[in-house]
């Protein structure tokens, strides 16, 4: 077994928010080898087995009772071309934006508007990540995955994983599977999908009038790197609230009382609503209270000024949680994973 073991370790170099908890067992996984090791050893020591990304959607409120392992695997490649698109596979260990470039690199359309998100390949999947009108189950094939509970490798289909908005099978079954590989379904020419938010306002700043997925990709690079503060920087974890799904006849009862409110139809008898909106407009944007805080600048993100504990930023977001409600009758659900 190559599977390296440390036991009380640190995890604040490894969670986005960088809050010093610690993991009472550790280990990273390179192979599918050393995810089935470290299975047999949590199963030999009675513990649980945590699987970690890059740490950029999780909240760790105590340390962790846990073997917690780091998924270390990397590699991209170009598996088929067929008349439906092009396949690309990538390690769950990838980081998610160098993989994004690395498609566009090669021509290949589908995940520009997912440039610049946080964390890891392998984590994209679990929450579903999206942005700007795009989700990873638009430009999903499959993926490869160790079954914790059976103890095999599987393989799983769109329709398996579940997916929801920023949700999928491995959010409901959380501690099931290990996600080792993940493919995509990219193409040489495709629709670029520029109507979600800025993206056309962006494009003309920038002068562009034909744009290309890279150009797509850039202009959502400039976007995030306004809105959302630089983890290495700012301890956040992204969007910490997601947009909550209203039907169009509650939409409306809240436009009687706040005319610009902002949402998105989704074309069921449903809106999405701007969670940032609710926040701002309820007055939390640049709250600080001790270290745990809301961004000046984007009041969907939660940060921690330094010393802040995940406890803090926990009841902090309850807090926005009951005011929201209190002011508009809306419940907003929490993004991260909260442990």
């Amino acid at each position: 077994m190559t599977l390296r073991i440390e036991r009380d370790h640190s995890l604040k170099a490894l969670n986005s928010f960088g809050l010093e908890q610690r993991a009472r067992v550790y280990a990273e996984a390179h192979d599918e080898a050393d995810v089935a090791a470290a299975a047999a050893f949590a199963v030999a020591e009675g513990l649980a087995l945590m699987p970690l990304g890059g740490g950029s959607n999780l909240l760790l409120t105590r340390d962790i009772d846990a073997l917690v392992l780091r998924l270390a695997n990397r590699g991209r490649r170009i598996l088929r071309a067929d008349c439906g698109g092009v396949i690309v596979e990538a390690e769950a260990g990838e980081p998610w934006h160098p993989f994004v470039l690395w498609t566009l690199d090669r021509g290949l359309v589908g995940l520009e508007n997912l440039s610049l998100i946080p964390g890891t390949v392998g984590a994209a999947p679990i929450q579903n990540i999206g942005a700007y009108g795009v989700e990873i189950r638009d430009v999903f094939e499959g993926l490869t995955a160790y079954d914790l509970w059976h103890r095999r490798i599987c393989e799983m289909s769109l329709s398996d994983c579940a997916f929801d908005y920023r949700d999928s099978l491995f959010k409901r079954q959380a501690g099931r599977y290990v996600i080792l590989r993940v493919r995509f379904r990219l193409a040489h020419d495709a629709k670029l999908h520029l109507d979600y938010g800025p993206i056309r306002q962006r494009l003309a700043e920038l002068g562009v009038t034909q744009p290309t997925a890279v150009d797509v990709s850039r202009a959502v690079c400039t976007i995030r790197s306004e809105k959302l503060p630089d983890p290495k920087e700012l301890g956040n974890a992204g969007s910490f609230f997601k947009n909550p799904v209203v039907s169009t006849e509650q939409l409306e009862r809240l436009r009687r009382q706040f005319p610009d409110v902002v949402a998105y139809p989704q074309g069921d008898d449903r809106a999405k609503l701007a969670a940032g909106w609710l926040i701002d407009r309820a007055g939390w944007k640049g709250f600080r209270e001790g270290d745990a805080g809301v961004h000046r600048a984007q009041a969907l993100v939660l940060v921690n000024y330094g010393h802040a504990t995940g406890k803090e930023i926990l009841a902090l977001a309850q807090r926005i949680q009951a005011d929201v409600y209190r002011r508009f009758a809306v419940e907003l659900e929490i993004e991260p994973n909260v442990l």
